[in-house]
């Protein structure tokens, strides 16, 4: 498990006085200063001040010494990080999203599927990639799909949904048209 988690990323700024736009990868955006100051990819370490938060969880936030908009375009797509120790415990059945990566991922019989390499959220909820010798997957993070996460046991089962491919006939197109 890594040290230090990424909780948010700069999308941009906003204003002319050097106001951050912020991306929070928090349940609820607010909570991006919950855990004290946050850390850049250089260790630089910032204390943010929300200002606001707009209709799609998009933070806005000064961080000291950051006066003007150039600056704060200039930290555009830095990613902001806690440590890990300023998270609280999660219960038995709870997970933080991080600890997925790097995990082992098997079907329901058992066998090796690959690596969890990524989480991600499209908007339609979360999908898991899965990174193995046939090549990467993306499987609904669903209770269906993921039956097992046990994160101290290091076991992730994966059954993914049945795929079809549409076949092409060369006169007619695709199959069904």
């Amino acid at each position: 498990m890594s040290e230090r988690l990424c909780i948010g990323v700069v999308v941009g700024a906003h204003g002319v006085k050097g106001a951050l736009r912020i991306k929070a990868f928090t349940a609820d955006p607010a909570d991006l200063t919950a855990y004290g100051p946050l850390t850049g990819d250089a260790g630089q370490k910032w204390k943010l001040k929300l200002s606001g938060i707009d209709t799609k969880g998009v933070v806005t936030a000064k961080i000291d010494g950051v006066d003007d908009r150039n600056q704060a375009e200039a930290l555009k797509g830095a990613k902001l990080y806690i440590e890990r120790g300023a998270l609280p415990e999660v219960d038995e059945d709870e997970f933080y999203i991080a600890d997925l990566i790097g995990l082992p991922a098997e079907n329901p019989a058992g066998e090796p599927l690959g690596t969890i390499k990524a989480v991600f959220n499209f908007g339609a909820g979360d999908v898991v990639e899965v990174s193995g010798d046939q090549g990467d997957i993306l499987v609904p993070f669903t209770l269906k799909a993921v039956p097992v996460v046990d994160v101290k046991a290091r076991r992730v089962v994966i059954d993914p949904p049945v795929m079809t491919e549409i076949e092409e006939d060369e006169d007619q197109g695709a199959v069904g048209n």
